[in-house]
């Protein structure tokens, strides 16, 4: 594999616990599920992130979660395929405020404000502070405007095209074209202008850079610059817009459709509601038998619906609905644990070449460790809400040190008659989410447990060069 490009996803702490009604009024603390419970790992650009673990580990919610279905009960979500700078979302216009209206020097700052200081870096040097943060704003504010008018430039063009590609048009929808054309025309001056503003805004903060990285500490503070966005302080609105670039592939690809639609529909349905075609356009219908064509799905099936499918076919169409949207990160949610093992390495097959036809990033989450092994760059085995062990799929699966990874793996069936190998099943029942066992999780299934297990949880190390685990005795 080679050497993985910056983090799309980075998750710090993660936490969802989902709250439960209290058994009795004498109860005093209201119950809750662990489902996640604090998770930290990059996701790479480019590479196939598998995660793996028994039912009720928390895969899919953490799944979930990254995707900003569910609202994260602590930590933070960050996502480094849209910057600050061309998306400027509205949180960043307190953080400058915040900026502009604290006390004490540039590392004191940085270190209590952790999310300005990501939005600053080298600029807390600033001999003027305040100016220096209305310069951001002021910025920040131009982006904003930029991307307001391209949103309403795109929207007058979809219209125009719409009306160009009709045969025939009434005297009414001829002045209506008119109209659309001079708002276009406008818009296109408004655009420039705006450009235009953004630029005086870019040359006064590269002059106050400029200023800066003479002074000590402009190193340090600029390597806390992360120009990734905050999924979890967005607005809905903001969340709605970045959702094109986040997708997910369902595990049932029967009640993950609307069985009312045509596959025609549920395939365009997004690309119109992010305005990327217009709605009966031709651009869309040719855009739309592309993607079913890219998904291994044929023309002819534009106006059928769902039930008329198998499930391998359903699960194309769940794959097409997904990519139409153009993705960066996709979420595939045991996506091919519902279908037969003959069928599963063709949807395999296909989502590989998809990812180098349109490199895309996968978290590929699943139970099954061979199709895990077949797919994954790295693999991430997860228990009771707690990533136990990271690393590298081939040596994850050639040396593993976590003994819950171990017992995985002995479970897997084999048809090699040479091997000898005896089916391993994992002794016990998983503990219970809500109060899970203190010390290690795992403790109460394991061979190797001792005392301290019992009573004190592992640290997060790594045991080899890009192989982690948390385990007070692995297995090296």
């Amino acid at each position: 594999m080679d050497e993985p490009r910056r983090p799309l996803i980075r998750l710090t702490d993660v936490k969802m616990h989902f709250p439960l009604k209290k058994t009795s009024l004498l109860q005093r603390e209201r119950p809750y599920v662990r489902a996640v419970d604090g998770v930290s790992i990059d996701i790479y650009e480019g590479e196939t992130f598998g995660l793996v673990g028994e039912s009720g580990c928390g895969k899919s919610t953490l799944g979930r979660v990254i995707l900003q279905l569910y609202e994260q009960t602590a930590g933070s979500v960050r996502y480094g395929g849209a910057t600050l700078n061309d998306y400027a979302p509205g949180y960043l216009f307190n953080d400058v405020s915040k900026i502009a209206s604290v006390g004490g020097s540039a590392e004191e700052i940085a270190e209590k404000y952790p999310d300005q200081a990501r939005l600053a870096g080298g600029l807390l040097l600033a001999d003027d502070l305040a100016g220096a943060a209305r310069t951001l704003r002021e910025n920040l504010s131009a982006v904003k405007e930029i991307n307001r008018i391209n949103t309403a430039l795109h929207l007058c063009e979809l219209k125009r095209d719409a009306y160009l590609e009709s045969d025939g048009l009434t005297d009414s929808e001829k002045r209506n074209l008119k109209k659309t054309e001079t708002k276009i025309d406008s818009l296109t001056d408004d655009l420039k202008r705006a450009e235009t503003a953004r630029g005086v805004t870019e040359a006064a903060l590269n002059t106050l850079r400029e200023a800066c990285k003479a002074k000590p500490g402009y190193d340090r503070l600029q390597e806390r610059l992360d120009n990734s966005i905050d999924l979890s302080r967005l607005t809905k609105e903001e969340m709605r817009l970045l959702r094109r670039d986040l997708q997910i592939v369902f595990q049932d690809p029967y009640s993950s459709l609307n069985q009312r639609f045509t596959v025609g529909q549920l395939i365009s349905e997004a690309p119109v509601a992010h305005r990327m075609y217009g709605r009966g356009t031709r651009q869309l219908e040719e855009y739309t038998l592309d993607v079913m064509d890219k998904c291994g799905l044929q023309n002819y099936f534009l106006h059928r619906y769902p039930h008329q499918f198998s499930g391998g076919q359903r699960q194309r169409i769940g794959i097409a609905r997904a990519l139409a949207l153009k993705p960066k990160f996709v979420v595939c949610d045991e996506a091919v644990s519902a279908l037969d093992v003959s069928i599963q390495s063709q949807i395999i097959n296909l989502l590989m070449d998809l990812k180098e036809g349109s490199n895309l990033t996968y978290l590929f989450i699943s139970h099954d460790l061979s199709t895990v092994k077949f797919i994954s760059d790295r693999v991430a085995v997860m228990y009771l809400g707690n990533i136990i062990e990271l690393g590298d799929s081939d040596r994850i699966f050639a040396e593993p040190l976590h003994p819950y990874t171990i017992a995985l793996l002995e479970a897997i069936p084999t048809t090699d008659e040479a091997s000898n190998k005896e089916l391993q099943v994992i002794e016990g029942d998983i503990p219970s989410p809500i109060t899970p066992p203190p010390g290690c999780k795992f403790h109460t299934r394991c061979a190797r447990a001792t005392e301290l297990c019992k009573t004190d949880a592992p640290e997060w190390r790594e045991l080899r060069e890009k192989h982690w685990a948390a385990c007070h005795f692995p297995k090296i």
